[in-house]
């Protein structure tokens, strides 16, 4: 149960309010503390001998006259106590307290030091506390005092220190339990500000905190709930809009069969070949994280073997390093496209391509290697862009939209993986995948 209203404050509010609750406790705490030091004793022993002391210096100062007593009282002072006079009464601090429970320590042995103002108190030494204070005598001046040996209250300066740190650790406590109460909304919805866009669909953060964190929340699920159908009318558009354009390409290509010319023919069937590529790549990109493929375990050496022999099929020269088999748990489609567009890439920017496949202590490794142009580092970053090409560094001849590369760095985020390029020493291109177990 919060210590604390549900609603009505806000959240400097609630901040102000836990302040003013450590403050209070504390004022509470420091009273008992300033009560509790006004308590302390000394051996009786001690008190025995002070309260002797105090009387001979009281009827001896007495008896002098008012310019001799501050000579009389040098004259009293001994190995064991400092006595001085003053005509007037001298200055009290504020702390530390008096010492009642000394004085009655003290006018229990003498009686008559109860009528003389006895006042005593703690001070500090270098080897200690030592007792000091000061009494009236009868014509009005005072007999100033100190003891010169510690007294034994060094118990009472431990459980002094230790009960000063429970209220110091009990409002460390305290403060931390109500600002963590207060902040916890806050962090729930980091945890689901993290999760957005992970393909969970929405998570709904419930509405509670101060009015500030309550309204942030609110926003925030009503963010989540128009950006989820935005996502849901996009992929349903993109379906109808892939499908109504595949369908007069796929007209078109029957009527290819018509053409007679056939560089003619060949030429429109590469050009129809190119536009639906096009549109695959583009739905592919624009599907994300909202690709509802689950991760299964697959032969990830098969499937880049598989990829090179295709290349070797087409004529291209590719070759395949790495174990024959090995398998490991992943998006099979999403993957096998990232690893068919690297490999593409290379093979047109380039001669040849090598695929190595390789498990490195807990990463899966692919690299693909071309014998290119390679990329300007400059421009490394921004080829991974979508929909950019580097037509001047990376040749004229370039078809598509530019998504090759975002769609594999989708396909490898999705892996929670990661991918680097790096321009080889003896020339050409290094795509490197590396994949977490």
């Amino acid at each position: 149960m919060s210590l604390v209203p549900r609603h009505p404050l806000g959240l400097l509010g609630r901040i102000l309010l836990i302040l003013l609750l450590t403050v209070a406790i504390e004022f509470g705490a420091s009273t008992f503390l300033y009560e509790r030091a006004s308590r302390y004793s000394i051996e009786e022993s001690d008190a025995h001998r002070l309260a002797e002391h105090l009387v001979i210096a009281e009827k001896l100062l007495s008896e002098r006259p008012v310019a001799e007593r501050s000579d009389a009282a040098r004259e009293l002072t001994t190995d064991r106590y400092i006595v001085r006079w003053s005509p007037t009464i001298p200055e009290r601090p504020a702390f530390p307290p008096r010492q009642k429970r000394m004085e009655a320590q003290v006018t229990n042995w003498e009686k008559g030091l109860a009528a003389s103002h006895l006042q005593l108190r703690l001070a500090p030494s270098t080897h200690g506390s030592v007792v000091a204070g000061e009494m009236r005598l009868a014509d009005g001046s005072w007999i100033v005092f100190k003891t010169r040996e510690a007294v034994q209250v060094w118990q009472f300066a431990i459980e002094r220190t230790l009960v000063a740190l429970v209220p110091a650790l009990l409002l460390l406590t305290l403060g931390a339990l109500l600002i963590r109460s207060t902040l916890l909304p806050l962090r729930k919805l980091v945890r689901a500000i993290g999760r957005v866009g992970s393909g969970d669909g929405v998570t709904v953060v419930e509405e509670e905190g101060t009015a500030e964190i309550r309204g942030l929340i609110h926003a925030f699920n009503g963010m989540q709930r128009r950006i989820h159908e935005l996502i849901e009318n996009r992929t349903q558009a993109l379906a109808a809009v892939g499908h109504d354009l595949r369908t007069p390409l796929a007209r078109l290509q029957l009527r290819l069969e018509d053409v007679r010319d056939e560089d003619s023919r060949r030429a429109m069937q590469d050009d129809v070949s190119e536009m639906d590529d096009m549109i695959a790549s583009l739905l592919t990109f624009l599907k994300g994280e909202d690709d509802p493929e689950p991760a299964v375990a697959v032969d990830v050496a098969v499937m880049a073997a598989t990829l090179v022999e295709d290349a070797t099929d087409r004529g291209r020269d590719a070759r395949y390093s790495g174990p024959q088999h090995l398998e490991w748990v992943a998006r099979p489609s999403m993957l096998r496209r990232a690893l068919s567009n690297l490999i593409e890439n290379a093979l047109h920017y380039g001669k040849s391509v090598c695929v190595t496949v390789a498990r490195e202590e807990a990463e899966l490794v692919f690299r693909i290697e071309d014998d290119g142009p390679g990329i300007p580092p400059a421009q490394i970053e921004e080829a991974m862009r979508p929909f950019v090409r580097l037509d001047v560094e990376r040749g004229r001849n370039t078809k598509g939209l530019g998504l090759g590369l975002a769609i594999v760095q989708q396909a490898v985020a999705l892996e929670k993986g990661r991918l680097t390029l790096a321009n080889a020493e003896r020339g050409g291109l290094i795509a490197e995948i590396r994949l977490p177990g």
